[in-house]
């Protein structure tokens, strides 16, 4: 695997692991990181490989792609069996969901390849919904 190009500069990543990027985090301190040092972007790798959880983020990202994930986990994770919604069953279909709300294929649609704007959309799409059930 080659590692990733950062998207603010234009440079090649570096493996690391997390006690790089995370020094004060024992539980992460064996995880493998891909860091872009001078743009202090950084995106995590799929346990047991070198194979990146989505592309290089820079603080404003990172924080971005927190809310939307605080947006949209909550539907798969939880049982919104009164919602009768197929949609929620688990995170699969709860992505499919969110694929044709954002105008997406199902293979483009994974919060860890958005960027800010995007992120911001699943925050407004997801809050658009339970703004819905609520009422």
């Amino acid at each position: 695997m080659t590692a990733p190009t950062c998207p603010y500069c234009n440079q090649q990543s570096e493996l690391v692991t997390g006690a790089v990027v995370y020094p004060n985090h024992w539980h992460l301190r064996d995880k493998q990181i891909y860091r872009c040092a001078p743009c202090s972007a950084w995106v995590g790798c799929h346990d047991g490989t070198t194979m990146p959880l989505g592309r290089l983020a820079n603080a404003r990202l990172r924080k971005a792609k927190i809310r939307a994930h605080a947006a949209f986990d909550p539907l798969w994770r939880k049982n919104y069996a009164d919602w009768d919604e197929a949609y929620f069953r688990d995170r699969s279909t709860a992505y499919k969901w969110l694929a044709e709300q954002l105008g997406l294929t199902r293979d483009e649609c994974h919060i860890g390849m958005f960027d800010v704007d995007m992120c911001q959309r699943v925050e407004d799409v997801c809050s658009s919904l339970f703004s819905q059930e609520q009422a």
